[in-house]
């Protein structure tokens, strides 16, 4: 015989063990539900072509020093652009930030403002140090980063919050790494590693204030811990050293 199913009476409170029906919310010890939101930003079907044509572009590359695919770095920053309320096209830029670096330069920024638009392409554009064709020609590390730097102080908001998540994001990657794997960890990443804390605090002071603060204030944490680090292990000039080769 079928039985009749358990039913909520309202006048009765729900044991504490018990799941809570359906169509009643959940205790909350005496305070106010959370009320849930929409979402912030409706991401159109261009974001996940943006993630597909990334894929392809760095398909065969690998995060500094590492054997991570560098897709996730990718991701990482659309995502923290994202949580920063970037909209759309600043998210793609994010993904594609370094794309015409890395990957080919004026030939593929084409192809990016021909696939997402003007827009997307020169926030990508403005976030590149380096726009040639052949990686290997690019110009010495400091001279690359000096203009970088100049550059970010009359950014637009869509370089200055693409450059913020970028930064963020690489700055705690290096963070972890070393307490992960140790202090000479830097020695295998990067060729000039005395130089990095020079470069992370001169972004930020390009970019504080205008940038969002979302991105701004924790990369001022790991900046301030970073540089204090890279400082005592390698006590350098104070400023830029323009010419070094790279």
């Amino acid at each position: 015989m079928s039985q009749s199913p358990i039913t909520h009476d309202p006048g009765k409170p729900t044991p504490p063990d018990s799941p809570t029906p359906a169509g009643v919310p959940a205790p909350t010890n005496g305070q106010a539900a959370p009320v849930e939101r929409d979402p912030c930003l409706i991401l159109t079907d261009r974001y996940p072509d943006a993630v597909a044509f990334a894929a392809t572009l760095h398909a065969k590359q690998s995060r500094k020093g590492g054997d991570i695919p560098y897709i996730s770095h990718l991701l990482g920053v659309s995502s923290l652009i994202i949580e920063a309320r970037g909209d759309e096209d600043q998210a793609i830029a994010g993904l594609l930030h370094d794309a015409a670096e890395d990957c080919g330069g004026e030939p593929v920024l084409t192809k990016i403002k021909e696939r997402f638009g003007a827009r997307v392409a020169d926030a990508v554009r403005g976030c590149s140090d380096s726009l040639a064709t052949d990686p290997l020609l690019k110009a010495p590390w400091e001279i690359r980063k000096e203009a970088y730097i100049a550059h970010l102080r009359t950014a637009s908001p869509d370089v200055l919050i693409v450059c913020a998540a970028d930064k963020l994001h690489n700055a705690r990657a290096i963070w972890n790494d070393v307490h992960v794997h140790g202090e000479q960890i830097l020695d295998v990443r990067f060729t000039k590693p005395a130089r990095i804390g020079w470069y992370y605090r001169s972004v930020l002071a390009a970019i504080d204030g205008r940038a969002p603060k979302e991105l701004t204030r924790p990369l001022a944490e790991v900046v301030g811990s970073l540089a204090d680090l890279l400082d005592r292990r390698y006590p350098a000039p104070a400023g830029p050293l323009l010419h070094q080769s790279d």
